[in-house]
């Protein structure tokens, strides 16, 4: 009897073996199939590599802020459009800030909203150091929907890259995009998916 449970035992044990080695499998294929994820790219709007629509609108500051060919400055620049009653942009903005430094970036922040709101929120994230527009113009110029949304445009007024950002890695896909010449993260994994089927 005890050695026909011992014997019972061990094939259990050998079963659980063999299912866990079947489920790292598994869970290795789908690493491999969920590749990560850049900054969301939607349709609407002016895409990468087209120029920047030329827009003017007033900082909180009250200095004048230009956007569009012959308008930028001699780094990239990148517009982070967020606003005051969305949790993501309290989360993102920060990071902005720290991307746009590691990256020399030029960091122009775009709201739409109540101005009391606004600065605000500039106080509250200290985001008092670089230009922040409350200007509808600037968001319907791009076709922004949804917030957070970064467009990464370069100093001849071209629109590097562009899209909805949640994460610090949602940024710097934004720059990535412009090093390889590529318009978003799921340009260039389809076009790797071109190679694979090739």
């Amino acid at each position: 009897m005890l050695i026909a449970s011992t014997f019972l035992l061990w094939i259990v044990v050998a079963v659980l073996a063999i299912a866990v080695l079947a489920l790292a499998r598994q869970v290795g294929v789908l690493h491999e199939r969920i590749a990560p994820m850049g900054a969301l790219v939607t349709d609407a709007g002016p895409r990468a590599g087209d120029m920047a629509p030329h827009v003017h609108a007033t900082t909180l500051d009250g200095a004048a802020l230009a956007i569009g060919p012959g308008h930028m400055g001699t780094r990239n620049t990148l517009l982070m459009f967020i606003a005051p009653d969305c949790p993501v942009c309290k989360k993102v903005a920060p990071l902005a800030k720290a991307v746009a430094t590691a990256e020399n970036l030029d960091l122009v922040f775009v709201g739409d909203g109540e101005d009391s709101a606004i600065r605000a929120m500039v106080d509250r994230y200290k985001l008092g150091g670089h230009p922040f527009a409350n200007s509808a113009s600037i968001g319907l110029a791009f076709h922004v929907g949804k917030l957070p949304y970064g467009v990464l445009i370069r100093p001849d007024g071209i629109i590097a890259s562009k899209g909805l950002v949640s994460s610090r890695e949602h940024l710097e896909s934004l720059m990535i995009a412009d090093e390889t010449g590529f318009s978003s993260a799921q340009a260039y994994l389809k076009s790797l998916n071109g190679k694979v089927a090739a």
